[in-house]
């Protein structure tokens, strides 16, 4: 289990964790998801689904249960993201949801961050969103984006993947009616990331 209040220092040479927001809960954990946290992640997207969030159904989430990681209150699941790797160099945090009774409390900051932590120990150099929340995610480094920002042949590649957020990714045009109102943004994950 990995609580952000207990990071060691890390190892000289090795990037430095996300910077934490001051006011969070210390006694939220952010872990791993588990398979039986799965019906409450649904629970906490369904409160966004439709307005900021795309739904998912049950069988989405268990097959990407890897993915997330969720932030305990106590034993209680309050908040849930996921880090879904595109490339080699690339990643995308989805699904960032939290209990609408958290707002406000740094849940999701942690769980930001600590997606922020993977995707450097995952070693790779960017991390992509898609999102409603420009200015919570300009916090953790993001920055508006044009187009997609991969090679023609990346792109390619791409394009033979049968996942959703993939095709969301490369702007295809079967899925526009999902994105629309969403702003594209990337984090360089070399860069540093301060939060007010």
């Amino acid at each position: 289990m990995h609580n952000d209040d207990d990071v060691d220092p890390a190892p000289t040479g090795a990037p430095e964790p996300t910077p934490q927001p001051a006011d969070t809960r210390p006694d939220v954990v952010i872990r791993r998801a588990r398979t039986s946290d799965v019906p409450t992640i649904k629970a906490l997207i369904d409160q966004y689904a439709g307005r900021i969030l795309l739904e998912k159904n049950l069988v989405t989430l268990y097959e990407s249960v890897q993915e997330f990681w969720v932030a305990d209150d106590d034993g209680t699941v309050v908040g849930c993201g996921a880090l879904h790797v595109l490339w080699s160099d690339l990643g995308e945090v989805r699904t960032v949801a939290v209990d609408s009774n958290c707002s406000g409390r740094g849940v999701g900051h942690l769980l930001v961050g600590r997606l922020m932590d993977v995707a450097r120990e995952l070693q790779l150099d960017r991390v992509f969103v898609l999102t409603f929340e420009t200015a919570f995610f300009g916090r953790h480094g993001f920055r508006e984006i044009e187009g997609t920002p991969v090679t023609k042949e990346v792109y390619e590649e791409m394009c033979r993947s049968y996942d959703t957020g993939v095709a969301e990714f490369l702007d295809l045009s079967y899925v526009k009616p999902n994105t629309l109102g969403n702003t594209r943004m990337l984090a360089d994950l070399h860069a540093p990331a301060e939060i007010s």
